[in-house]
């Protein structure tokens, strides 16, 4: 049963008579406390904050000196105390709360400071169990959401980005204004669930709780967009405490602000490439509308990036180029020659930054390293109603048991091209169909409802492309093929064969899988299953 509504008046403007700051994050809290004290503000701190703002030479009453009664636990219990609380949670237009704090000495909070212990710093440094425990905040959340509650008669800051606007509104009206006070409160409860969300969530890992039964997910907005995947759509991007390196952990260079597509189509470039191990080769991936129109491996980026290329040169247009290493000038000088939207790498040599430069609305990206593709994570899909949460396809080819089910053995070459492109088929849209030679796609087929149009579609573009460079005949000639999910019957493999796949490689699981195997087998393909499934929708 919900609690029945109090006869509130809300003020339209409250001067701020008393303010009672307790920050973690202490930036800008000296300048803000002296604005406060030279307005007649009386100032109430705890700790830390107390002591600097005292350091500083502004008058301020320690928290003890209102509850009357000290920091006990190590500070564990400072605020949680009725005239703390009551301060915060007092409606000052109900007279059984005006006379309930006369009665007990509860002194009115006007305004409420208060940034929380770094929880979401702490798990981004792996700190230990026990550490990261003692930075969960209790007492601040609590104050938090008691004054943002209670907005009808106390503002509360959890931001110091807000301090100047504060400062302004009590300048121009002489307090804070009833609006002004609402817009602070949201935000107030807003930040409490993304801590609750990061703690949870934390949890949740921590004891490999794979479905809790309540999921919380929570970021801090790092960007308002211009729009979102079209013009008419609104937008933002935000920020979790998640460490992996890609979009979101990555240094901005240069180039224009990313929209909403460029971060969703990078994340996807930069997850792709991150398959492949530097130590072992140099890879580069091409991706447009979240799908790869060219991977390839080369001795070199430049090698990587020209192959990669050349399977899709028209598509490549206005893609994203992401890279397994740091981007060197050679490399650079190849990609800058066509239109990129973005560029993301690992890193970049000045050499490579400076031919960057020459494009000044391309965007360079460095992500300090590779995303673990074998990282266990979760990703989150929205549908009407509810959230479709799962763990992230981590799901790696060198990790497989692989069967070799046909009368004919995959080369070694044909074995290497199809690890390879079961690598990359995990990347593509399902259904998803992808050839692969010479460790290089040479052609794609993504997103279509039928495997066989996959095939198909992957096959024409392979042939296209072959015709944009001049070659005699389609790269797809003596390719291998890769499918993200089983052949349910054998005419989407007898496209492959006709596109030239000489062996194949499918997660199998189908009840006509001996079919297919009998079909590959007349039309003298090799045939490898690897038991893991890549849907990705």
């Amino acid at each position: 049963m919900s609690v029945a509504p109090l006869s509130v008046t809300a003020p339209e403007i409250v001067p701020i008579k008393r303010a009672l700051l307790s920050v973690s994050d202490k930036s800008g809290i000296i300048e803000f406390a002296k604005a406060l004290a030279d307005k007649g503000v009386e100032l109430v701190s705890t700790g830390g904050t107390c002591k600097a703002i005292a350091d500083a030479g502004i008058a301020v009453k320690d928290i003890s000196e209102i509850t009357e009664f000290p920091e006990i636990m190590d500070g564990r219990v400072k605020t949680l105390h009725p005239r703390v609380h009551g301060g915060l949670l007092g409606a000052r237009s109900v007279a059984a709360h005006t006379d309930a704090m006369k009665e007990h000495g509860i002194p009115e909070i006007d305004l409420l400071v208060v940034n929380l212990y770094p929880f979401e710093e702490t798990i981004k440094k792996g700190a230990d169990y026990a550490t990261t425990v003692e930075n969960i905040d209790i007492g601040g959340p609590a104050m938090i959401r008691a004054s943002a509650k209670n907005h009808a008669f106390v503002t509360t800051l959890v931001d110091p980005a807000d301090y100047v606007d504060l400062l302004a509104l009590i300048n121009e009206h002489g307090g804070v204004p009833v609006e002004a006070r609402k817009g602070y409160a949201a935000k107030a409860f807003a930040r409490t669930a993304a801590y609750d969300a990061a703690i949870s969530g934390w949890f949740a890992d921590a004891l490999a709780i794979e479905s809790p039964t309540y999921r919380a997910f929570g970021g801090e907005l790092a960007e308002v967009m211009r729009y979102g995947e079209n013009p008419h759509q609104k937008a933002g991007f935000y920020k979790t405490a998640s460490t992996r390196p890609g979009v979101a952990t990555a240094t901005q260079v240069q180039g224009k602000k990313l929209s909403y597509n460029n971060i969703n189509d990078t994340d996807a470039a930069f997850e792709l490439v991150s398959e492949f191990d530097p130590s072992i080769t140099s890879a580069v991936a091409i991706i447009k509308h979240a799908n790869p129109c060219g991977v390839a491996t080369g001795s070199s980026l430049k090698d990587a990036y020209e192959k990669a290329l050349e399977c899709d040169p028209v598509s490549a247009f206005g893609g994203i180029v992401a890279l397994n290493k740091t981007l060197d000038a050679e490399a650079a000088t190849e990609i800058i020659k066509i239109f990129t939207e973005v560029i993301i790498a690992p890193d970049a040599t000045d050499d490579a930054k400076a031919l960057i430069a020459s494009k000044k609305n391309l965007r360079l990206l460095l992500a300090g390293s590779l995303a673990d593709p074998r990282e266990e994570s979760m990703t989150v899909k929205s549908v009407s109603g509810g959230l479709l949460v799962q763990n992230r396809d981590n799901g790696n080819i060198d990790d497989l048991d692989l069967k070799i089910v046909t009368k004919r053995q995959p080369s070694e070459q044909e074995l290497a091209d199809l690890k390879f492109a079961f690598r990359v088929c995990k990347h593509v849209k399902s259904n998803a169909i992808v050839y692969v030679k010479d460790g290089a796609t040479v052609g794609v087929g993504a997103g279509q409802m039928s495997r066989v149009d996959s095939a198909r579609i992957a096959a024409r573009k392979a042939e296209d492309a072959a015709e944009a460079a001049g070659h005699p005949e389609p790269l797809t000639n003596g390719c291998v093929v890769a499918s993200d999910a089983f052949f349910p019957f054998a005419d989407g493999l007898l496209a492959a064969a006709a596109a030239g796949a000489t062996a194949v490689i499918q997660p199998g699981g189908s009840m006509r899988d001996q079919d297919v195997i009998d079909a590959a087998d007349e039309a003298g393909l090799a045939m490898v299953m690897t038991g893991m499934r890549h849907f990705r929708h």
